[in-house]
This record gives C-alpha cells, structure tokens and sequence, in this order.
C-alpha cells in the first residue's frame, strides 16, 4: 500500500470489493512467456541462483553478535570460494544477488564473480524487507543498489530479487522506473510470465522462486525460528531432483535458489555437485543466467 492510502479500516471479511480487488491487481501474473523452444533444442532451462547475503541479515537486524555475524562470513570465506570452483568444473553459469552492503563489504568477491561471466543482480541494500519502508525510501535504496553493483561488476544489473521476497505495493513501479527487465521474488506460476500492474502490461518479466526450491527452508532456517525440524541433505536432494524432473518432463524451467553460508557447507556443495550432474545425464538441457532466460522468454513467447 503506497503511503498515500490509509490502512483499511475492519477485518478482511468486511472489505467491500473496492478494497480486496486493487490490492491483488497491483502486481499479478499475465500472460505466460513460456518458450516455444529452448536454444539449441534443449528440453529444460536450469537458472542455479545464489543470494549472497553474508553478513547483511544481523546487519539488517541491528544483531551486533559476533556469532551470527561470522555465519555471514562463513558465506564469503569458505561458501563461495567452493561455489565457484564447482560452477567451474561443470562449466555452468549463475546468477549471484547482492544486497549492496554485502558486494561493499567483498568487492573482489563481486568483481571475480562478474569477470567468471556469472550475473549480478541486485538484492536490496542491506537486506531491507521492503514492506515496512515508505515508497522513497525503498526507491532510494533500489537505485543506490543498482549503482554500487553496476560499479563493481562492470555493468548495470538488469534484474532484481527483494531481500526475503518481500516485495512491497511500491516494488513493481520502482522496478519499471529502473528499467530492469526481470524480477525474481513472486511465485504465481513454475514458468516465466509478465507482471501485470493495475490490469496493464509492464513487460517485465517474472522469474518465479519457490520456498521448496531454496536451500534456506530445509538447511537454515529452524536455526532462527524454531519452526522447523533439520532436514538431512539426502531428502532435499531428492526434492530438487523431483522439482528438476517435473520441469524436465513439462519441457519448462528449472529455477533454484541457494545461499553461499547454506549450500556452501561441505555436506551441502556435494549435494549440489551432484545435482549438477544428475541434470546433466538426464539430456540436452541449458544452464542459463536468470538474465539469459528473461531475454530468451520475452524474445520466443
């Protein structure tokens, strides 16, 4: 809700239409940009995703703990070395979304990364949630993102993921005023569509996520919330193998998202090595950048 509107007043229950329909018709699924084909004939898009986040969560939070600020390290010391010597090996290209604070605090980090030729897109500023802040705030931070990734990748990002997916009533007009061609934060289809805003087209395009598709749920997470049991590596690896084989089998796209200081413990980058290669033997398949798949589906829908 944009700061000019008051809270509606009552329980949902007691919203007349006026209420409910705007606010499901300010950021929602269009037409679908499923491909016709895939290049060169193959059967299934793979998009690999990793939100470097680092140590930006207990930043956000204002944790100064020592502890859960060296988790955030953990990322960058150990994570990612090992997450770009495996996208090496395999010859696979990524997508890495910084919150800015995270790309200052590890410039050569970005800069390495960018020159591997993976993607950088923009992933907050310093891990904001977006729905508690006024619409110049957040406007402020996405473009002063956008430009402090820009400086040290070398070019401007083309898309965006929120911080925890928290995508405000604002995010989709701040999107469109950057010029972006792609967001990856909402989950209203497994395929690529275009986001509609108030009924109209914005020709963005969406790259839906997915929780059961992201290392976090199962790795990390009951760390903080105590809401959810250890999952062991043997049973998420068999998750994402069945997420890879409906996409395979729908001849569709394949979009994971994993973060350095999760996937990159030792017992979790050979899932993902695994993973790689269980993708690879399954038949022609492309491992693309989310900014490479957002083109190709506006360009073959």
């Amino acid at each position: 809700m944009s700061d000019s509107e008051p809270h509606p007043d009552g329980e949902p229950w007691q919203w007349p239409e006026s209420v409910w329909r705007p606010m499901v018709e300010r950021a929602r699924a269009g037409r679908s940009l499923s491909p016709r084909a895939w290049p060169d004939g193959a059967h299934c898009a793979v998009a690999l995703s990793f939100d470097a986040d680092h140590e930006t969560i207990p930043l956000r939070d204002s944790d100064e703990s020592p502890m859960r600020i060296s988790q955030g390290q953990y990322g960058a010391r150990q994570g990612m070395p090992r997450i770009r010597a495996l996208l090496e090996r395999e010859g696979v290209p990524a997508t890495f979304f910084y919150p800015a604070v995270s790309a200052l605090l590890h410039e050569d980090e970005v800069r390495g990364v960018a020159h591997e030729g993976h993607e950088i897109g923009i992933h907050s500023w310093i891990h904001e949630r977006n729905t508690t802040l006024p619409y110049a705030a957040e406007r402020d931070l996405s473009f002063r993102a956008a430009e402090v990734l820009d400086q040290l990748a070398g070019r401007p990002p083309v898309g965006m993921r929120t911080a925890s997916w928290d995508f405000s009533p604002n995010t989709l007009a701040i999107i469109k005023e950057m010029g972006l061609l792609y967001d990856s934060s909402l989950m209203a289809d497994d395929e690529p569509y275009e986001l509609m805003s108030d009924g109209e087209p914005t020709g963005v395009v969406e790259l839906p996520p997915e929780w059961i598709r992201d290392d976090a749920v199962y790795f990390n997470m009951h760390r903080f919330s105590g809401l959810r049991p250890y999952t062991p590596p043997s049973a998420v690896e068999e998750i994402f193998r069945a997420e890879f084989d409906g996409a395979l089998a729908e001849r569709g796209l394949f979009l994971l998202t994993m973060h350095p200081h999760v996937i990159g413990h030792r017992s979790r980058i050979v899932l993902l090595e695994r993973l790689i290669r269980y993708i690879k033997s399954r038949g022609p398949v492309w491992f693309a950048t989310h900014e490479q798949v957002a083109r190709w589906c506006k360009d073959n829908s």
